[in-house]
């Protein structure tokens, strides 16, 4: 291993290098100190659940800088025996938590670890190659290589001695599924992730902003049992295609790795960039955090016709953030330039999984949804399990509402649901909730129920509302505040697909999945323990609480 002076680095141009597009770090002052003395020792951990997304690029930008900063990359229970064995200093390592996937509402099924482990080795190392990080660098953990150990295992009893309910709940709220009824294995999960700072024998861990709680929750833990605390590397969380944070379950706001070329161009042409606005920018964001810091010769260029002023270079975020704000770059030039960059970054991972076997792996780590059997064996009738993407929900703004002329229990509403034109949507709250509740406000609609006539009066949609029974009350859902018309609404997890083009009556769709859809002890919407959002945020009502869905 080369030295400072060897490499060029001092201390001071490390940090600045490690530092680089960091949200927050957490004991500076130790890091300051142990960049005095030392190459900092930090690990980067991901649960393997999802598809990891082009997001993934942003903890590979800062292992590429950490490698600069003549940090080595390490992985793999043999190697990290013989390695330790031999007295060699470990510096960066990557660690798959196969264990913390499972942990975590059993994300990733126990039968699946195995290949989800494998898949996310074999993506991440193809990401790695496509942006020229030396792979004889890198070796990789798998959480249950050193998880079930007799002395990880000790640990683990003796953390669960000190830490409170209130604590682990806490300290997973961003990370871990939130459910009314936690399963204990998802408050054991922030226990883990803190005990994986001391067995993995580094001085910091390297994560998104969202994991905060786990690492102050370290921060406050580990002293107890006489281990140090820990340095805390924290990246933003960069906004996806829709202008919230980027979600594995909502195929709509990510770019996958394996996406075609056509594909990509397609998510980008249609992802939210409006002119001037720089807020929650999605495609911005992928050029601060993937695009420069990635870029060879540090330039991302801007492709124009010199009737729109030519190709624009950029060096410096800054000042094509402060063009785009002067509405001098637009977003009909900018979506184009990212999507070329990204379809850059991608051809080496797509060519790597364009063989048989790796196309193997896809489907064993991502096995496609069962299927209903039929009476002897076959798909019932072809179609897919019941899943909650079957409906077609929507935010609504109720533009205008009046008692129906002929039912007094009725409303009729003109609804505007993003569409060319509003629909005419009649419910029975006349009598249960009051009209000026209703008018200009917003609602979560069902959009795909077959159309009806009700007391002479065509119903194209149904308003959800949760309903208490005793006392009798109703109580709109509540879409997340920003949230505009014809917005998506979906559950949590169930976010892929397109819904059915109309639920038919006779297979009942809507009323077998409406029996699991409550609002739960927070008054938040959900569905089997899964959250109902929109790209802005869960789905609440008013006031009701442990109430059904109707």
């Amino acid at each position: 291993m080369t030295t400072n002076a060897e490499n060029g680095f001092s201390p001071e141009e490390k940090l600045r290098l490690i530092k680089r597009n960091l949200q927050e770090v957490l004991g500076e002052a130790e890091l300051k100190k142990i960049l005095q003395e030392k190459d900092l020792k930090v690990y980067w951990g991901t649960a393997t659940t999802g598809r990891p997304h082009i997001a993934y690029f942003v903890p590979m930008a800062k292992i590429a800088d950490l490698l600069r900063a003549d940090c080595e990359e390490v992985l793999g229970e043999a190697e990290l025996k013989k390695i330790l064995l031999e007295g060699k200093d470990l510096k960066v390592t990557i660690l798959f938590a196969d264990l913390h996937a499972y942990l975590d509402n059993m994300k990733a099924p126990w039968e699946l670890l195995q290949h989800r482990a494998t898949y996310y080795e074999c993506l991440i190392k193809a990401m790695l190659e496509s942006i020229g990080v030396p792979l004889e660098k890198l070796k990789f953990v798998k959480g249950t290589d050193f998880q079930l150990s007799r002395e990880y295992t000790l640990d683990v009893y003796k953390l669960t001695s000190l830490v409170t309910e209130h604590d682990a709940k806490k300290a997973g709220a961003e990370v871990v599924k939130q459910v009314e009824h936690p399963l204990l294995s998802g408050m054991i999960y922030p226990l883990l992730q803190a005990l994986d700072e001391q067995h993995l024998s580094v001085d910091a861990q390297f994560g998104g902003v969202d994991q905060r709680k786990i690492f102050t929750f370290a921060e406050k833990y580990l002293p107890q049992l006489g281990y140090k605390k820990r340095i805390h590397l924290m990246n933003p969380m960069v906004p996806g295609l829709t202008g919230d944070k980027m979600s594995s379950s909502d195929d709509s706001s990510k770019i996958d790795l394996l996406d075609s070329e056509a594909q990509v161009k397609k998510k980008v042409k249609g992802a939210f960039c409006e002119e001037g606005n720089i807020s929650n920018n999605g495609v911005l964001a992928f050029v601060k955090y993937v695009i420069l810091p990635l870029s060879q010769n540090h330039e991302f260029v801007v492709q124009r016709s010199d009737d729109h002023g030519g190709d624009a270079v950029f060096t410096d975020f800054d000042a094509l953030e402060k063009a785009f704000e002067d509405k001098l770059v637009h977003p009909g030039d900018l979506k184009p330039a990212v999507a070329k960059c990204l379809n850059i970054l991608l051809e080496p991972v797509r060519r790597k999984f364009d063989t048989p076997e790796m196309k193997k792996l896809v489907s064993q780590a991502y096995p496609p949804p069962s299927k209903k059997k039929g009476p002897k064996g076959g798909a019932a009738g072809g179609e897919s399990e019941l899943s909650p993407s079957m409906l077609d929900l929507r935010v609504g703004r109720i533009n205008d509402v009046k008692v129906h002329a002929e039912a007094s229990a009725l409303y009729v509403q003109e609804v505007n649901l993003g569409e060319e034109k509003p629909r005419t949507v009649v419910s029975g709250l006349a009598q249960v909730v009051p009209l000026d509740d209703l008018k200009g406000r917003l609602g979560v609609f069902l959009c795909n129920l077959k159309p009806r006539t009700i007391q002479g009066t065509p119903s194209q949609a149904m308003l959800l509302c949760a309903a208490q029974e005793e006392p009798a009350k109703f109580e709109p859902l509540g879409p997340p505040e920003g949230s505009a018309p014809g917005d998506r609404v979906y559950i949590d997890d169930y976010a892929v697909g397109e819904p059915e083009a109309e639920l038919k009556p006779k297979k009942k769709i809507w009323e077998k999945l409406q029996v699991d859809l409550v609002a739960n002890g927070d008054s938040i919407v959900e569905w089997s323990g899964h959250q109902m959002k929109t790209k802005l945020g869960p789905v609440t009502c008013r006031s009701l609480k442990n109430v059904s869905i109707k």
